[in-house]
């Protein structure tokens, strides 16, 4: 691995802890795959925060529509056995629905292109007040028509990719569980994968949690119920370390995957953007893509009432990370576009010089922390309870090995001022001086904090 590459990985995890902390998440587990392998794993918190159980990396999460790629590749996958075609209208292989959607095709209900309703007249599903449908119910929803014209917008729609399963169902002869198990997740070599609830006994999972607020505490969500019909679009469990390892499998380049370079190729094409989204989010087949400061991605995130995730494939870059967390209110996309803003911050500079390195660190005031990330002759003062540390950052140009000045800082900072490290016995460093402002260790600060105010 290149250095660059290790010191971004370490320093994303590092912020990433930072900010659980900060939010006071229950739990995360995150995961970086680079070339052939997990390069990085690292659970943070709690599996169950009421009783104190530590979260470790073999505990499994509800990775909700992370399904959608893995049903995507199970289509694809018959396709290239020409089971099926992209361009079939779904009533072709699936009978009793409504004469337009019978029509929609499958290319149409993976990219959520086919107009058709989300979750069914009555969502309660995801709020724990009624089961998730059976293959009755959910074709049953199937015979009122799309809500919309199809091809007129990007409509995501959970039922769509139910419908898919079915699909896959009618071309095989057998429940869409066992095939995807059979010819997707078992062929990928996933080990902590499958495609629904509940686990069988004896394997980790984690319990969910709810937000804070309106009770002012959070209380435990399983999230261990049967999705039944709705698992193509919603029913996935996983770890983050299978998920890294499966999402880079569909990268076009990747040396091994249960689907050809021609149908990873398809599923990465851009079908749909999405124009009242903030940033950039556009939708393929069965994944979702998008572009951050330059640097395109594309994956999945989930959403179940236990808990969120996000994985993102770097196509070409050969880097992929998932993030799961155990809580419906974890800042988890907000996360992975900081963890993309740091791989590219730490890909874009150099390594640190001789004198720099000594600089590395994180430092606190009462007012904040702040990291200290050497790059040549620079020190860069990153916030690590921004969602992107690095923006409006502070600059050091450092001079020799404890001494440097403020080159660059926001209009109100220290701009010009002397930068110092100040060591105690021996060579280790005991505080940093910016300009006026004492940073001293985590330790120290909360010391005087007890000492000044705690009487």
């Amino acid at each position: 691995m290149q250095k660059w590459l290790k010191n971004a990985i370490d320093y994303s995890g590092d912020w990433l802890e930072f900010q659980m902390c900060q939010t006071r998440q229950p739990g995360c587990v995150f995961a970086v795959f680079h070339k052939g392998r997990v390069v990085f794993e690292r659970a943070y918190g709690y599996a169950n925060a009421n009783k104190g159980e530590r979260l470790t990396p073999r505990h499994r999460f509800r990775v909700a529509s992370h399904s959608k790629s893995f049903t995507a590749a199970a289509i694809l996958k018959l396709c290239e056995v020409e089971k099926i075609r992209l361009d079939d209208p779904v009533g072709r292989h699936v009978d009793g629905l409504h004469a337009k959607v019978a029509n929609v095709t499958l290319t149409q209900l993976l990219s959520h292109g086919a107009g058709l309703v989300r979750d069914g007249a009555n969502g309660g599903q995801f709020i724990d007040e009624r089961p998730f449908a059976d293959k009755t119910q959910l074709l049953e929803a199937l015979t009122k028509q799309p809500v919309i014209t199809p091809d007129t917008r990007i409509k995501y729609s959970n039922h769509g990719f139910g419908l898919l399963g079915l699909v896959i169902e009618s071309v095989t002869g057998e429940d869409y569980c066992s095939w995807i198990r059979k010819n997707i997740i078992i062929p990928s070599k996933l080990k902590e994968t499958v495609p629904d609830g509940p686990l069988d006994h004896g394997i980790p999972m984690v319990h969910g949690h709810s937000a804070e607020f309106p009770l002012g505490r959070r209380v435990i969500i399983p999230g261990t119920n049967p999705t039944n019909a709705l698992a193509p679009a919603t029913g996935f469990i996983s770890t983050a370390s299978d998920l890294v390892q499966f999402f880079s499998s569909l990268d076009p380049d990747a040396k091994k995957s249960v689907i050809s370079p021609a149908s990873r190729r398809a599923m990465l094409h851009k079908q749909w953007l999405d124009p009242h989204f903030s940033s950039i989010f556009q939708y393929g087949l069965g994944v979702m893509m998008g572009n951050v400061e330059g640097w395109e991605w594309a994956g999945h995130g989930g959403a179940f009432q236990s808990g969120l995730s996000f994985t993102r494939l770097l196509p070409g870059r050969d880097i992929c990370f998932s993030i799961l967390t155990n809580a419906i209110d974890s800042p988890v996309r907000s996360w992975s576009d900081g963890i993309l803003k740091i791989l590219k911050t730490f890909s874009s500079n150099p390594l640190p010089n001789n004198f720099s390195h000594r600089w590395k660190g994180r430092w606190w005031s009462i007012w904040q922390a702040f990291d200290l990330i050497p790059f040549g002759n620079r020190v860069i003062v990153a916030s690590p309870s921004q969602l992107d540390p690095f923006s409006d950052a502070d600059e050091i140009t450092v001079t020799s090995m404890d001494q440097g000045f403020i080159s660059l800082a926001k209009a109100l900072n220290s701009y010009g001022e002397e930068a110092r490290l100040m060591s105690g016995k021996g060579t280790q460093v005991r505080e940093v001086w910016l300009g006026g402002k004492r940073l001293v260790t985590e330790r120290r600060l909360k010391a005087e904090l007890k000492r000044k105010y705690c009487k």
